[in-house]
């Protein structure tokens, strides 16, 4: 009879990995790293370096692009937040003018009430 709900596969243990004798992981990582703690990596003619969570061009083709790349990003924050500023006060100009014009309206109401009131 066989089991319903039992594992019909025994697991086994995965055997460790022996290290191999030539490959100094230390070294590696150490040339990986270099001296200022920054991943660095060479692909043909460019070098990549790993900041903040993202690959950045060093050298090479793109890293003028690259760093253009960056600044135009920055001006167009730096545009997004000043266009957002200006809404802001553009709406509250209106605000304030929508307030005038209705406090005017109701001094001339008052004028009229009071002109109608002296003729009589």
């Amino acid at each position: 009879m066989m089991p319903w709900f039992g594992n019909r596969f025994p697991q086994r243990k995965t055997p460790l990995r022996q290290s191999s004798g030539n490959v100094n992981s230390e070294r590696i990582i150490d040339d990986l790293i270099g001296d200022n703690r920054s991943i660095k990596v060479c692909l043909s003619d460019q070098q990549l370096v790993f900041e903040n969570g993202e690959w950045i061009p060093n050298s090479g083709r793109n890293s003028s692009t690259h760093r253009l790349n960056q600044k135009l990003k920055k001006k167009k924050e730096e545009l997004e937040e000043e266009n957002n500023l200006l809404r802001v006060k553009y709406e509250l100009v209106l605000n304030m003018l929508a307030e005038t014009v209705a406090a005017k309206e109701a001094q001339e109401r008052e004028l009229e009430k009071l002109k109608r009131s002296v003729k009589r």
